[in-house]
């Protein structure tokens, strides 16, 4: 099954928000299985983003003054015409990308979970609801909330449909306006989930996806929103956090992760591998969320390592638009550098290949074999650092005690995975991890799934969660009003100011508050 053909990017570059695309500058995106071309589009600018967000605000008066439920219709609309359109949406990704059919089909599922969960979530949690008042009876107090107004997206090329559109989800049934600057290398599947938002209803303003480089557009789009949601490195997310505090706006970011897997003796070993290599090289490993590092208890560690290494060299390495292939491509010339140089670097200090290790162009010019190392260091490039590709190591550990310390010793603190000898042991481990989420018998996918929970990270992982009430009302500002009945603070004409003061510390010490929601 060959990449779409020409004429499906002409007709999603046309989507892109910017005045007069034909006198633009355009940028080319090649397949990444073969380098070939699939299309362009054109080059944005600031005055693009300040004409989208003008646009968008204006639609975002119009699009919040409608019932949450009425908003959550067209998410409805839009889960079933991502079920319709999957294998299309999957082939773009997939020609952009360079993953697996299976991981692009996470980005469905992704899209489908988050569309569900907000839909019906979302009318009742923006719905105003009353809490208690400072004293009882004479003070009524309810909370309500109201959109940000334009929150900016700024997309990652890892996945980039699920966190380009399924960031703009909540957002949008929040009642927010979204302007999206998609990665510079995958605007076309940002433009592909938009397409089909504006076929669900969306009000076509109401949503723009601005291609174009970060300096130009993303600066833009950060001076001018209301809230920002950013997925993508650690270093990016700290400049990203001081540009919004400059300007005192809201800021959201799921950054880098250096997430580790534990594995205790008794440990069903089988299962453990084959779902290893899904959680390690998911994406040939370009996932802030897969597994990276390998702890597991000495009196089981070379069975393990022995069933691990066998199913990583069994996976299936290429280039295929359907369910042949385990392990895709990497992205960008300058991931398949980093990865040489961290398998290079780890070797030459005496670490050890255990499987794969070597670029593969006889697939394509971008691929590089999953590769597992033994005996890595901290002083070794790929030791403490993130790498974001198809690399993994393995740590013989003395006992889970050990595993916990060593999994915690990291700045990181986005996913990790536990596999343990029963279920009770292993949330008993997980509660101890210094993770956003670990997953006890899989490696990342249901902690992604389960969105009515939130997901994100501590420590450089990440600031505030998406997913959850949390992933919602972080698009609103919440507003208080408390209606005073019967007296008012001032003493009564009958009372001194003494007697009254009295009075009220007697009632404040009485009161029992009841929690709010």
């Amino acid at each position: 099954m060959p990449a779409p053909d020409a004429g499906v990017f002409d007709r999603l570059s046309a989507l892109a928000a910017i005045d007069q695309p034909q006198a633009r500058s355009r940028k080319s995106i090649a397949e990444t299985f073969t380098g070939k071309p699939l299309g362009s589009v054109p080059v944005g600018t600031a005055e693009d983003v300040t004409a989208a967000l003008t646009k968008a605000r204006a639609a975002q008066a119009h699009w919040a003054a409608r019932p949450a439920a009425e908003r959550a219709a067209v998410l409805e609309r839009y889960r079933a015409l991502v079920v319709e359109h999957r294998d299309f949406l999957m082939d773009v990704v997939q020609a952009e990308t360079g993953k697996a059919r299976w991981a692009a089909q996470e980005e469905i599922m992704g899209l489908m979970f988050a569309a569900r969960y907000f839909a019906k979530a979302a009318p009742g949690l923006l719905e105003s609801h009353r809490v208690p008042g400072a004293f009882p009876v004479l003070n009524r107090a309810a909370v309500s909330v109201k959109p940000k107004g334009v929150v900016g997206v700024i997309a990652p090329w890892n996945y980039p449909l699920l966190l380009s559109i399924g960031d703009s989800i909540p957002a949008l049934i929040a009642g927010n306006a979204v302007v999206v600057k998609p990665d510079s290398q995958t605007p076309f599947s940002s433009l592909a989930g938009a397409e089909l938002l504006y076929q669900a209803g969306l009000p076509r303003d109401l949503l723009a996806v601005v291609p174009g480089p970060g300096t130009i557009v993303g600066t833009a789009i950060v001076d001018s929103c209301d809230y920002l949601m950013f997925t993508g490195s650690s270093a990016t997310g700290r400049t990203l956090a001081e540009q919004c505090g400059r300007r005192l706006i809201g800021f959201s970011a799921e950054l880098g992760g250096k997430n580790p897997m534990i594995i205790t003796a008794g440990a069903k070993l089988d299962k453990a591998a084959k779902a290893a290599v899904r959680a390690c090289f998911s994406n040939a490993g370009q996932l802030c969320i897969s597994i990276e590092r390998l702890y597991v208890e000495k009196s089981v560690a070379a069975e393990f390592t022995e069933k691990f290494v066998a199913a990583v060299d069994a996976a299936k390495l290429g280039a295929a638009y359907d369910f042949s292939a385990d392990i895709g491509s990497l992205i960008s010339e300058a991931q398949l550098e980093t990865v040489s140089k961290h398998v290079a670097d780890a070797t030459s200090k005496g670490a050890k290949v255990l499987a794969g290790g070597k670029a593969r162009p006889d697939l394509g010019p971008l691929f590089f074999e999953p590769t597992v190392l033994a005996d890595v260091t901290d002083e070794m490039e790929c030791g403490r650092n993130e790498t974001f590709g198809p690399l993994v190591s393995i740590y013989p550990v003395e006992n889970a005690e050990e595993a916990i310390r060593l999994a915690n010793d990291t700045e990181y603190g986005l996913n990790a995975s536990v596999w343990a000898a029963s279920k009770s042991e292993g949330e008993k481990i997980a509660q101890r991890l210094h993770a956003g989420t670990v997953c006890v018998d899989e490696g990342y996918a249901p902690a992604w799934g389960s969105t009515a929970a939130p997901m994100g990270g501590m420590g450089i992982s990440g600031v505030g969660r998406r997913h959850g009430p949390d992933g919602l009302l972080k698009f609103t500002e919440p507003r208080t009003v408390v209606v005073t009945r019967f007296l008012n603070l001032d003493a009564p004409p009958m009372l001194s100011q003494d007697k009254w003061q009295r009075f009220l510390m007697t009632v404040a010490r009485s009161i029992r508050f009841l929690p709010g929601r």
